[in-house]
C-alpha cells in the first residue's frame, strides 16, 4: 500500500521555510576544497574527451598499416572513442558550466576569474570555456531565472508537458510518438534547447519594449531570430566540432580525417542522449507537480521545488560524475547557487526534513524516470495538478 503523504496545501509553508533556511546557516562558507573538487570534475571530463580522440588517433594510425582493421574492431574502438568524447561533453556542461554559471564558486578566495559566473565562458572565453550549441548568456537566463523561480509553470521553459502539447494532442500512432522521443533525445541540444533559449532570452527583451512574446522558434536563417541562432549558437560549434576538429586528422590522410568526422558525429549523439536522460527527466513524469499560478511566499516557492523535483540513485563521486550530479535535483533547487561537493553532505539533511513534513522524497533510477518522462511525452501519463488534489 502506498504511503499516504501530506497534501500540498496542508504543508505549513512557513515552518519548512524556517526549517530549510536553518540548513542554509549550517552550509557554511565555500572553500578552497570545494574549488578542488570542482577541478577534479573537470580533469575527469577534459580526460575523457582526451582519451576519445586518442583513440580515434589510434584507429587512424593502424588503419594506415598494411594490416589494417576489420570492421567490427573498427567500429568498436570507434563506438568507445564516441563514448569518451560524449561524456567528456555532457562534463563539461553538467559538472564545469552549470555550477560555475550559478554563481557556486564566486566566494572562494582567490578563485581564478575564468571559474567565476562573470568570468566564465563569456566573450571569447566560450570557445575555451564552455563551447556548445547554446550560447551561456541564453543559458544563464533560461535556466537560471526562468527555470528556477518558474518551475513547473507555463513559463517554465523546461515544461515538458507544455512544450509537447502538439504532440500528445495529435493522432499519431502510439510508437510513431514514441519514435520521436528517441530522435528528440538523439537531437535534442540543436533541435530544440539552442533555438528555446534563444527564444527565451528574445523574450526578455521583447518584455522589456513592450512587445508580444513569441511562442515559438525559427530555424530560418532569413529570420532576424534564425539568423541569429545560425550566426552565434549553430555555427561556431558546428565549424569547430565537426570541420575543424576532423581537419587535424587530415595529416594522416583524408580517411583519418573521415573516421574523426563519423565519430564526433557519433559523440555527438550519445551527448544528445546523455544529457538528455539526466536533465528531462528531473521534473517530467506523472507523479510530479505542475503549479497554475506564481508562488505566492518563499515557503512555497521550497515547497514546489520538492513537489516539482525528482532525484536519482547516488553514491560517489563518480556514479554522480556520470549524472551530472543532476542525481540531486531536490537538493540543487533549494541550493541553486551551491557548489556539487555540498550535494552529498546536505542530502541527508534534506531527505530527513522531507519526513518531518511528510513530503514525498522521491529518488528512483534514472532508467525508470525516463521511461515514465517517454510517457508523460506521448501522452501516456499527466503531470499532476495542485488544484486537483
Amino acid at each position: 500500500m502506498a504511503e499516504a503523504y501530506a497534501r500540498y496545501q496542508d504543508i505549513d509553508q512557513n515552518q519548512l521555510q524556517k526549517d530549510i533556511d536553518a540548513i542554509k546557516e549550517t552550509i557554511g562558507t565555500t572553500t578552497e576544497e570545494d574549488f578542488q573538487h570542482l577541478l577534479k570534475l573537470e580533469r575527469w571530463g577534459r580526460d575523457s574527451t582526451i582519451f576519445g580522440y586518442f583513440l580515434i588517433l589510434l584507429v587512424s594510425m593502424l588503419e594506415m598499416t598494411n594490416a589494417g582493421l576489420n570492421g567490427f574492431v573498427f567500429w568498436t574502438i570507434a563506438l568507445v572513442a564516441a563514448i569518451f568524447i560524449g561524456v567528456g561533453n555532457v562534463s563539461r556542461w553538467a559538472n564545469v558550466a552549470h555550477p560555475i554559471l550559478h554563481g557556486a564558486y564566486d566566494k572562494v578566495p582567490n578563485i581564478p576569474y575564468k571559474y567565476t559566473k562573470a568570468g566564465f565562458a563569456h566573450g571569447h572565453r566560450r570557445f575555451l570555456d564552455w563551447l556548445d550549441w547554446i550560447t551561456p548568456e541564453a543559458w544563464m537566463f533560461e535556466h537560471n531565472i526562468m527555470h528556477h523561480y518558474h518551475l513547473g509553470e507555463q513559463d517554465d521553459p523546461d515544461n515538458v508537458e507544455a512544450n509537447v502539447e502538439g504532440l500528445t494532442s495529435s493522432n499519431l500512432p502510439m510508437w510513431l510518438k514514441y519514435v520521436f522521443v528517441y530522435v528528440l533525445a538523439a537531437t535534442w541540444k540543436f533541435s530544440y534547447y539552442a533555438p528555446n533559449t534563444l527564444r527565451i532570452l528574445e523574450n526578455k527583451k521583447r518584455r522589456k519594449e513592450k512587445l508580444r512574446e513569441s511562442k515559438s522558434y525559427e530555424y530560418s536563417p532569413f529570420t532576424k531570430n534564425g539568423l541569429e541562432l545560425w550566426k552565434n549558437y549553430f555555427l561556431p560549434y558546428g565549424i569547430v566540432k565537426f570541420l575543424l576538429i576532423p581537419l587535424l586528422f587530415l595529416p594522416l590522410g583524408s580517411e583519418a580525417m573521415f573516421n574523426a568526422f563519423i565519430i564526433t558525429v557519433m559523440a555527438e549523439i550519445i551527448a544528445n542522449i546523455h544529457s538528455f536522460t539526466v536533465i528531462v527527466p528531473n521534473h517530467s513524469a506523472g507523479d510530479i507537480y505542475q503549479f497554475e499560478s506564481p508562488h505566492k511566499s518563499q515557503g512555497e516557492f521550497y515547497l514546489r521545488q520538492i513537489m516539482g523535483s525528482v532525484n536519482y540513485n547516488t553514491g560517489s563521486d563518480l556514479i554522480d560524475f556520470a549524472h551530472g550530479f543532476l542525481n540531486y535535483q531536490i537538493e540543487h533547487h533549494l541550493f541553486p547557487s551551491m557548489p556539487h561537493s555540498y550535494y552529498q553532505k546536505m542530502q541527508p539533511i534534506v531527505k530527513e526534513l522531507c519526513k518531518k513534513h511528510n513530503l514525498e522524497y522521491r529518488q528512483e533510477s534514472v532508467f525508470k524516470r525516463v521511461r515514465m518522462t517517454a510517457d508523460l511525452i506521448v501522452g501516456k501519463s499527466k503531470l499532476l495538478r495542485v488544484d486537483s488534489i
